[in-house]
């Protein structure tokens, strides 16, 4: 009977946003969108596709989301949104982390890359425009890879802060103390194989097509390049979406070492009491932003 019911909601709730979609205006990128889909299957293989299509989209991707946390160290105006002020960023350690991403996007990442293709065989995944999924499908999916990533995260991301483990492997991503974008995935490459996994488990369970994985690397991209910033900017459309973590949740967690270990959402934190030390650092400096007023 629950099983019904269950089936019942969700057939009526794909109903009520099939009818909103079908009251939006026609997106007018849709057509050229088509048609650089269908020029890009009609003039490279599915390997070069899930290959180097996914490595493009990755670097692309990744860099672009850094440019504007980067520029931000350039303005003044930008300082009030700075959340650790007295540990401004330097062009030397942003150098640093630079040639160490490069090492582990193409000696790490590019290697399980080249499995994409093989991984699309196996599962029959398509890669055509006729079996592409609708937006709100798409972006349904993404949200159950990014709950499935964040608890698979929130568990490994714990164990790697054991005292016994720490120094060996998660100690590379906290040498800096204030986190700026681009040390998003400044990582020892072992942390870069545990944690990523997390990423490839939403993709294994819930891939329906090719997209998806385009999709799911630009959403998990956006979301950890923006809580690694070092920036709190109160209009950010992604503070407005409900339990997301944000830049000031894992800023303080750089800071603090302990507790805050969720990459996205904020209930396992809450749910263990990990995140007990933070909310009493906003206590005290609310209080201390009272006095100075």
């Amino acid at each position: 009977m629950a099983t019904n019911e269950s089936v019942s909601i969700f057939s009526s709730a794909s109903l009520a946003v099939e009818y909103v979609d079908s009251l939006l205006p026609e997106n007018p990128l849709q057509e050229p969108f088509k048609n650089a889909w269908n020029y890009m299957l009609n003039n490279y293989t599915k390997f070069q596709i899930a290959t180097w299509g996914s490595l493009i989209v990755h670097e692309a991707i990744y860099f672009l989301f850094c440019v504007p946390g980067f520029l931000f160290q350039f303005i003044p105006y930008m300082k009030k949104y700075k959340i650790q002020k007295d540990k401004p960023e330097s062009l030397e350690s942003q150098w640093k982390c630079f040639k160490v991403l490069l090492f582990n996007h193409f000696c790490i990442q590019l290697p399980l890359i080249c499995g994409t293709y093989y991984f699309t065989e196996y599962f029959n995944i398509p890669y055509d425009w006729e079996r592409m999924p609708r937006w709100y499908l798409l972006l349904a999916r993404c949200l159950g890879c990014a709950v499935i990533e964040d608890t698979w995260h929130y568990f490994l991301h714990r164990l790697l802060h054991h005292k016994r483990i720490y120094k060996y492997i998660h100690k590379v991503h906290h040498e800096f103390q204030a986190p700026f974008g681009m040390e998003a995935e400044y990582a020892h490459p072992l942390e870069t194989l545990i944690l990523g996994t997390g990423f490839f488990i939403g993709i294994v369970l819930l891939c329906d097509h090719v997209i998806l994985l385009w999709a799911w690397v630009t959403i998990r991209l956006m979301e950890t390049i923006d809580v690694h910033s070092g920036y709190y900017i109160p209009l950010n459309p992604l503070n407005f979406i409900p339990f997301y973590a944000g830049s000031r949740h894992h800023d303080f967690h750089h800071m603090n070492f302990i507790g805050n270990y969720a990459s996205t959402f904020t209930w396992w934190d809450r749910i263990f009491g990990t995140d007990s030390q933070y909310h009493a650092y906003n206590e005290k400096r609310k209080k201390l932003e009272k006095k100075t007023e």
